[in-house]
């Protein structure tokens, strides 16, 4: 923050300066953000809560969704059936691809080059 003080009275500028220093003086009588910091966190934990949790912030919504969904499955972790195989790499047969997700290299790196998909197709 600067300021123009070609454009201040005397007046104005001892004013400026008693200010400044009052808040100077309010600032080194202040404990140390660390400490409050550490008291905070202490006070927290003995009463069985996270900073997180108490001010919010990203590590309390995982707590709080963590929490919630402790014990169950996510729906991301549901098991599905196997798929067989629907394409195949054609320079090598062990490498097949169902069809879900993004495509291996192998089928992406021969698509550059011209192929189409359907030339992987594995025929019944």
């Amino acid at each position: 923050m600067a300021f123009d003080l070609d454009n201040f009275s005397a007046k104005d500028l001892d004013s400026l300066i008693k200010q400044a220093n009052q808040r100077k003086t309010a600032l080194t009588r202040r404990t140390p953000a660390a400490q409050v910091r550490k008291k905070l966190t202490a006070m927290a934990k003995a009463e069985g809560y996270s900073i997180a949790e108490l001010f919010g912030g990203a590590g309390a919504a995982k707590a709080a969704k963590a929490s919630k969904t402790a014990g169950r499955k996510s729906a991301k972790a549901r098991k599905t059936g196997k798929v067989a195989p629907k394409y195949r790499n054609p320079a090598d047969a062990k490498d097949t691809w169902t069809g879900r997700g993004l495509p291996p290299r192998w089928m992406a790196d021969l698509i550059k080059k011209g192929k189409k998909r359907e030339d992987f197709l594995i025929r019944k």
